[in-house]
């Protein structure tokens, strides 16, 4: 990487301390806006604070609609995104092969194929939205390791995005209001065309003979289909949804720098993945994890009452400067982080619940931006829109817009 070293190497400053090489700008969505925090929550900011809760066993998923699937009854296993305690680190443990680094770099030339396709798609076009190809690519890839590659019609990206476009399902209206009513008939009806046209083909499919994906480990163990149903939602949504923003957000910022997309460019794979964690510390997709108290705690040093609802602010997490140090809020790919932090920091969580596919959202990000941002041609056209989502309580970003010389020309033509 060609950036100046982070070590300071003034000749009349004897401070040893490393210091970043600042110019790459600062957080892009910070500013969007989120619906007020709940009444009765405990806030939590801090990165050892943080840590401590994710890591605690005293306390239980709370984000992502957990409570209210919890309370229905309508599963004898819990999702391994909201299963806790032995059940949860079995699973963990069972599906753990499906997101090492090893088996990661298996999925690359899948990757490499889908990557080139939609970049010959937007040179063909001559411009395109960047989020339009992220999502594509990212439910395609989500799709192959969960096993969703039978559907009966075309259409899973619509299918997939209309669980996170509807708002916070713990916030809606009531289901007895009018607008409650309509609302869970709307619900009711894209998941089961979820299931009929994609999860259901792709169960029958593998019990005729297993592959190597999600789907298969879950009939070997004996799921039922609604349990299989939930699994895909959690794991194809979390990913397909969460790498679509990340991957747009990185080609956001390395678009409007010159200087940081030719750092990019020009790195190695270590120095590449080195600048996109760095995005990811500065621009968390999920910025908001929630936990129950199961137990009294101790957070930030006062007593936290059993049953709280913990409400983690990871944008707040990341820019501690405890962790994070000086200037935390700039995007510095050399910032130097204390022994034991990870360089996204907690933008992948951490504890039993961390993400696991933190490697395959890298590869998959870092596979598509090098083969878009190489086309020198390449311009922003236009910049996106910033809006939150309450499913997921991170950004949206609509509309980031580039384009070549060539499209550029046949606009100026016509």
């Amino acid at each position: 990487m060609t950036s100046p070293d982070p070590t300071n190497t003034d000749p009349t400053n004897t401070d040893p301390t490393p210091t970043c090489p600042f110019g790459f700008g600062e957080s892009l969505t910070r500013h969007a806006g989120a619906s007020p925090t709940t009444p009765g929550t405990q806030q939590v900011a801090s990165f050892q604070s943080a840590r401590d809760v994710l890591r605690s066993e005293n306390v239980r998923q709370a984000g992502f609609g957990a409570e209210l699937l919890q309370e229905s009854g309508l599963l004898s296993r819990q999702p391994v995104l909201y299963a806790e305690g032995e059940e949860h680190h079995a699973m963990r443990r069972d599906t753990a092969r499906y997101f090492t680094p090893a088996t990661v770099a298996s999925y690359h030339p899948m990757i490499a194929a889908l990557c080139d396709d939609l970049i010959a798609t937007l040179l063909r076009q001559g411009r395109g939205n960047v989020d339009d190809l992220s999502l594509t690519l990212a439910v395609q890839v989500a799709a192959q390791v969960v096993g969703l590659t039978d559907s009966l019609l075309p259409g899973l990206e619509r299918r997939v995005m209309t669980f996170v476009e509807g708002g916070d399902p713990q916030q809606r209206p009531a289901p007895d209001g009018l607008a409650g009513q309509a609302r869970q008939i709307l619900d009711q009806r894209h998941l089961l065309a979820f299931y009929l046209l994609d999860v259901k083909p792709a169960i029958m499919v593998r019990r005729r003979q297993r592959r190597d994906d999600l789907i298969s480990h879950l009939i070997d163990r004996e799921y039922s289909d609604l349990e299989i149903l939930t699994e895909c939602l959690t794991y194809g949504t979390a990913g397909m949804v969460t790498t679509r923003e990340f991957i747009t957000v990185a080609a956001w910022h390395l678009l409007r720098s010159p200087d940081l997309r030719g750092e990019y460019l020009h790195g190695t794979e270590a120095e590449r993945h080195t600048i996109l964690h760095e995005i990811l510390r500065l621009e968390p997709v999920v910025s908001r994890l929630y936990r129950r108290a199961q137990t009294d705690l101790t957070v930030d040093g006062q007593t936290v009452p059993a049953g709280t609802l913990l409400e983690l602010d990871l944008r707040a997490v990341n820019v501690d400067p405890a962790v994070a140090g000086e200037h935390p809020g700039a995007l510095c790919p050399a910032r130097p982080l204390p022994r034991g932090v990870q360089a996204p920091v907690m933008a992948f969580g951490d504890g039993h619940h961390r993400c696991p596919g933190a490697f395959l959202a890298i590869r998959e990000t870092d596979t598509f931006l090098r083969r878009l941002l190489i086309w020198q041609d390449l311009h922003l056209e236009a910049e996106p829109t910033v809006t939150f989502n309450e499913v997921v309580k991170g950004y949206e970003l609509r509309g980031l817009r580039v384009s070549t010389r060539q499209g550029r020309s046949r606009t100026a033509n016509q």
